[in-house]
């Protein structure tokens, strides 16, 4: 490869990227976008491997499984679908009151979460169903539903060893919600705006976030102990922890409404690399033709992939010893 850096262009979504997902062994991507189709790709060469059809309304987010058997979307279709991974065959539909917004397998394969949007006069629940019981899904009836009254559920992951999910709110909140009870078992208030993504490192230790107040932060899962932060001069959409490297990737840019105004340099929205332990900013990739929405780094570290509001996921592979950056002033 003559530069380290030269990424894969994956050219399936006519919208923008709404979030981007590696399956455990990282040989496969899943996207999803505003327009209603959920992709899944080959992480080596960026061929297509085939779609996800029946959703009707934009997706928000997308989740496989540990031994990528089945995937979950979420959509403003008021829908979370499971699917069979190979075939692209829905094996289940669970309607709700408002749009999925974020949604989620445990460690086991067998427990999903979903959250659902504060919208049209129903407030925001995250819903917890245990797949191995058909008459939940077949019901439609979770076994735990968990009401959030004060802020919705922007971004959710679920925590180590499937106790809990990790949960950012609109108004800048984390919560662990406990997966037995549903009771609030932890919760810290460090961002004073919305967070837009919540990623767990490899081993589920820690958990990153990504805020509209311009900053991303490191948190003990466990304890919500803030560790680190990573400060920039917009709006963060979302980071993400190397499985390797003291290294996290921050993506963000302005909201479509600002990016009018000011004048856009081609590809001039970039990825950010900050030293975990130092915090410092080391390098920039530039590419994207609108905000960055979603990245994602690959199971082996050796290369991440950011998804845009210009509707392209790309693949970046780099050696990770090997910054060749170009960092502006």
């Amino acid at each position: 490869m003559s530069h380290p850096l030269k990424p894969i262009l994956l050219q399936g979504h006519e919208r923008s990227i709404t979030q981007i997902k590696y399956n455990r062994e990282g040989d496969l991507i899943f996207s999803v976008a505003k327009d209603t189709v959920a992709n899944v790709w080959y992480s080596v060469n960026g061929e297509r491997l085939g779609t996800y059809n029946g959703h009707t309304g934009a997706l928000w987010c997308v989740d496989c499984d540990w031994d990528t058997k089945n995937v979950l979307t979420g959509s403003a279709d008021n829908s979370c679908r499971l699917w069979d991974c190979e075939t692209g065959k829905q094996l289940a539909m669970l309607n709700t009151s408002s749009a999925v917004r974020t949604c989620g397998f445990d460690f086991s394969g067998n427990i999903i979460m979903f959250s659902t949007d504060k919208q049209m006069g129903y407030q925001c629940f995250l819903n917890y169903f245990d797949l191995r019981d058909p008459q939940q899904i077949e019901d439609n009836q979770p076994y735990l539903t968990v009401p959030c009254a004060e802020s919705k559920i922007t971004s959710a992951v679920w925590g180590p060893l499937g106790e809990f999910v990790i949960a950012g709110h609109e108004n800048g909140e984390i919560n662990q919600f406990s997966a037995k009870s549903g009771e609030v078992l932890k919760k810290v208030k460090e961002h004073n705006k919305q967070i837009n993504d919540i990623q767990t490192s490899v081993d589920l230790t820690m958990v990153i976030t990504a805020s509209k107040d311009c900053s991303s932060k490191l948190f003990d899962s466990t304890t919500l102990d803030h560790i680190k932060s990573f400060k920039t001069e917009r709006p963060v959409n979302s980071a993400a922890i190397s499985p390797i490297m003291d290294h996290v990737v921050m993506g963000g840019g302005q909201e479509a409404m600002e990016v009018t105004t000011t004048s856009t340099r081609i590809g001039k929205f970039e990825a950010r690399f900050f030293h975990a332990a130092y915090e410092e900013e080391f390098g920039r990739v530039k590419g994207h033709f609108g905000p960055i929405n979603c990245v994602a780094f690959h199971p082996d570290g050796k290369s991440y992939s950011s998804g845009g509001e210009d509707g392209y996921t790309r693949i970046h592979h780099f050696d990770p010893q090997y910054f060749d950056f170009e960092l502006e002033a």
